[in-house]
């Protein structure tokens, strides 16, 4: 049977519009409420008494930001229990990521919000100044109510098993330790460092296709093509991350002679990026182009590399290294993306661990550079952020303990920070010979790719600030469960976003 409560936002427009003609005042909350308790009880209770009728809408799932575990609960379950309670009049889906158009389309009398958002410092998306504006912007007026406040974020950690018992243990003690405005005040504090990132560009390419079965005469497997989508990926990904973080980021990188993709990468790099391009001779502008089995399920099976992996010529090169040798100093972190398809030789490499402040490194393992992109090309660095295969790759050995490998590295590159990543087991951190393994937070993997330029990206200013070593794995392993539920680089990951995740994970 149909719940009279619930209605859709044009609907209840309409049905707003003839009780405020009827003199009646209109009381408006707007959230998750992903699991209800006896505070948003209260809080309803509360926001009532200031009018007549009580609507409340719902953020959808597709706009919760508190990480890959929410919402816990489908929009449609949020919205029937919400519409069980009596004291609520109507509810529906908001379209919207925020409260703001929705009080511009439905003019409520009053916007009732917890007492928690009173304190401005408290909301790190600033969401509640734009509220404010919108409902005085209609008529009404902005109320706080003030009673129990409970965490659905605790209540959800504590109760619904969402993680493993060893990554509970892990975010419980790390909560003890550190404080939510703590480990959030660290990425703060990244914002005024100037950073600079130099490495090639590339654009990922995904070509969907629908398997249709062998072909007929070959042992091929034949897809019905659907669509393509492309991304900027390596350093232009890298970048766009440290866009939202950082007010200060360069990008220093190799594009193609021909085929150069201007047009695309314009569009696709953030506008406050500082382009710093130079165009490599007789080249393509890298392009790593995946055929993807989309349905029924999201795999790869087969990649084509577009591209020239020779050296630069020497006056290419020389130009290369004028350039740098210029800017280096003016940054205060140097964040190097070395996939080993040619721009950076021995002379750029020499010149780039001499003249950085401060240098971070990862030397990818990839296709076009098996065994031969090492992480020892580098005399020195400040912070190492590898994958367990590349770590295993330097120190040529399968088999050892990663305990046992780090030391090895760190050796070879003068490097006392190293952060080994690995996927679904979380992140390894060596700090001055102390080691310690920290737990993932997230087994919901849509796509890989990308997950550890992420974890690179934002983990090296923090690192470049000294930032507890605890406090840097804890914050990459939040950006890889991030990062690896969208495809490709689709997104990059948002400041306010990485924020609320952090206080959920931080809840209990």
């Amino acid at each position: 049977m149909k719940n009279n409560k619930l209605v859709n936002l044009e609907e209840l427009q309409n049905i707003i519009s003839n009780l405020k003609t009827g003199g009646k005042k209109i009381v408006y909350c707007h959230g998750v409420f992903d699991l209800l308790h006896i505070g948003h009880i209260r809080h309803f209770e509360q926001a009532k008494k200031y009018g007549d009728i009580l609507i409340v809408t719902l953020t959808p799932d597709e706009y919760v930001k508190k990480g890959p575990h929410n919402p816990i609960f489908h929009q449609n379950i949020r919205m029937e229990v919400l519409a069980s309670l009596d004291i609520i009049d109507y509810v529906a889906l908001n379209k919207w990521p925020t409260a703001v158009n929705t009080m511009k389309f439905l003019k409520p009398d009053f916007y009732v919000k917890g007492i928690e958002y009173k304190n401005i410092e408290n909301d790190y998306s600033r969401g509640i100044i734009e509220e404010e504006n919108a409902i005085k912007e209609v008529g009404g007026q902005l109320k706080f109510t003030d009673d129990l406040v409970f965490s659905s974020s605790a209540l959800i950690n504590r109760y619904m098993n969402i993680f493993t018992k060893e990554s509970e243990n892990f975010l419980i003690e790390l909560s003890k330790k550190y404080s939510q405005k703590e480990v959030i005040g660290y990425l703060e504090q990244i914002k005024n460092l100037k950073i600079l990132v130099i490495g090639e560009a590339i654009i990922d390419e995904y070509c969907y296709g629908k398997s249709i079965g062998k072909a007929g005469k070959e042992p091929i497997l034949a897809l019905k093509y659907l669509n393509t989508e492309k991304f900027a990926g390596g350093t232009l990904a890298i970048a766009n991350h440290l866009a939202d973080f950082c007010e200060n980021v360069a990008l220093f990188t190799l594009l193609g002679e021909r085929d150069i993709q201007e047009n695309f990468i314009e569009d696709n790099l953030n506008k406050k990026i500082k382009r710093l391009f130079h165009h490599k001779k007789d080249s393509p502008t890298i392009v790593k182009r995946r055929f993807i089995e989309e349905v029924p399920d999201f795999r790869k099976l087969l990649e084509f590399y577009e591209f020239n992996d020779n050296h630069l010529d020497y006056d290419q090169a020389k130009e290369l290294y004028l350039h740098l040798d210029e800017i280096l100093p003016d940054y205060d972190v140097i964040i190097v993306a070395d996939f080993g398809h040619g721009m950076l030789n021995n002379e750029l490499i020499d010149l780039i661990t001499k003249k950085s402040k401060f240098l971070a490194v990862n030397t990818q393992v990839n296709a076009g550079n098996m065994g031969y992109n090492v992480i020892s090309k580098y005399s020195k660095a400040d912070y190492i952020c590898l994958d367990e295969r590349e770590l295993r790759l330097e120190c040529l050995n399968k088999k050892d303990e990663i305990s046992e490998l780090l030391p090895i590295a760190a050796k070879r590159v003068s490097c006392d920070k190293i952060l080994v990543t690995r996927g679904s087991q979380g992140c390894i951190i060596f700090s001055s010979n102390s080691i310690k393994k920290i737990p993932a937070f997230s087994n919901h993997v849509v796509d890989t790719m990308g997950a550890g330029d992420a974890f690179l990206s934002i983990t090296s200013p923090l690192v470049a600030l000294n930032v507890p070593m605890e406090i840097v794995g804890f914050i990459g392993n939040a950006i890889g469960a991030l990062k690896v539920k969208t495809i490709g680089n689709k997104e990059s990951i948002e400041k306010i976003a990485l924020y609320k995740y952090i206080k959920s994970l931080m809840s209990w």
